[in-house]
């Protein structure tokens, strides 16, 4: 008799999402004409850049000669694209090989799939408030997860101590959904732990971009040691608004090795038997984020969701409500006002101001009495929530 999964009946029913989409909805049916300002949201508003947009059409036309038809691609990315995303850390001092590059259809395929070079009897260890995928991604595959709490005291950034005791670490810098960053002497603590246990940490820089303040790392790998204990994920989901295109990459570098066992060559094994690559249309298109032009158009655009995250901000300075996030990252999260609940907050804000964020508990128990605001709504909802908010809360 075949015998499912079983590590799928261990995982915790998600009511984020759904209650937050069954509010605003039964919000709507009572009130019809209401105009909701959508602060909550993780998705991008605004379009792809004129030079991603030039690039689908040059790669789709492309398609339409049997000069210039491709058909599969590498399954660890085109030449091409490895190579400009290699160029683009070598802008911030970060040497690596073009074959250290590993293209995917975005991080949050390969923060899941990463875990098939690991065994199982590796723990994992996530700090909360997390992403949600993290802690389902390894119920899934059965491992034990070490659950590292965070706080206001510690900016939501906390170090290793006589206490951590996990083979895998995630991070996430800037995170989701805290907004907070991690700096180079934090990181290093991690990376000095990481080589010390023969650990590995997964870092997700998902939101680098977003970065503003020079000191700050964008990758782990500017960090002295990282080569040796570290996978780097990003995407272009934020970064370049390829929430609906899905490029993304994965940085594994040759020196990661543990038990004799090189993880670049692993991955490499693992890709070419479990992918067949992402499209060479998408690839194109991704290949035009890293030109000069296509750098001063994505960040245009991030410069709109960073002006947001300014409107929002003044709004909490002027209400004297603690936050962090907002000028490193595209998320603000914040100390409900009064001692509130972080539910209670929602639906304070839904019904008082047509605002909808995020409930910090949704993220785990740490984020009990703390809510997100996303920066990635359009410039004139985020100006008027401000508003209403101070207003609300005066």
């Amino acid at each position: 008799m075949l015998t499912p999964n079983m590590n799928y009946s261990h995982l915790k029913n998600s009511y984020l999402f759904y209650n937050i989409a069954q509010k605003t909805k039964d919000h709507l049916s009572a009130h019809p004409d209401t105009h909701l300002y959508r602060m909550g949201i993780g998705d991008v508003s605004l379009p792809l850049c004129d030079a991603v947009i030039k690039g689908l059409h040059t790669a789709a036309d492309d398609q339409a000669n049997a000069s210039t038809f491709n058909g599969y691609m590498p399954e660890c990315g085109a030449e091409f694209l490895r190579k400009a995303v290699a160029e683009y850390y070598q802008g911030r001092g970060v040497e690596l090989a073009d074959d250290e590059v590993f293209i995917s259809s975005g991080a949050s395929d390969e923060l899941g799939d990463i875990l098939d070079i690991f065994d199982r009897s590796n723990r994992s260890l996530i700090i909360e408030p997390a992403y949600p995928a993290y802690v389902d991604a390894n119920v899934m595959s059965g491992r034990e997860i070490v659950h590292m709490p965070s706080s206001r005291e510690n900016g939501f950034l906390p170090l290793p101590d006589e206490n951590t005791d996990a083979e895998l670490i995630y991070l996430c810098s800037p995170n989701n959904p805290t907004g907070a960053v991690f700096d180079r002497e934090q990181l290093k603590k991690w990376v000095d732990y990481a080589n010390a246990h023969g650990s590995v940490i997964l870092f997700d820089a998902a939101y680098e971009a977003f970065i503003e303040d020079d000191a700050l790392p964008h990758s782990i790998f500017e960090i002295e040691g990282a080569r040796t204990c570290a996978v780097e994920i990003c995407s272009l989901s934020k970064t370049a608004g390829f929430t609906g295109t899905r490029l993304g990459y994965t940085v594994i570098p040759k020196e990661l090795v543990r038990c004799g066992m090189r993880f670049n060559d692993m991955w490499v094994r693992n890709r070419t038997t479990k992918t067949n690559g992402v499209s060479y249309i998408i690839q194109r298109a991704a290949a035009e984020v890293f030109t000069p032009e296509g750098q001063r158009q994505i960040h245009e655009n991030i410069a709109i969701y960073k002006n947001n995250a300014r409107t929002l901000m003044q709004a909490l300075d002027s209400l004297g409500i603690w936050y962090t996030g907002g000028r490193n990252a595209p998320y603000i999260w914040l100390e409900c006002p009064n001692g509130m609940g972080s539910w209670e907050f929602f639906d304070l804000l839904l019904n008082k101001a047509q605002i909808i964020g995020t409930p910090g508990e949704g993220f785990g128990k740490c984020g009990e009495g703390y809510f997100r605001f996303s920066t990635f709504g359009s410039p004139e909802d985020t100006r008027i929530a401000a508003e209403r908010l101070i207003e609300l809360l005066k």
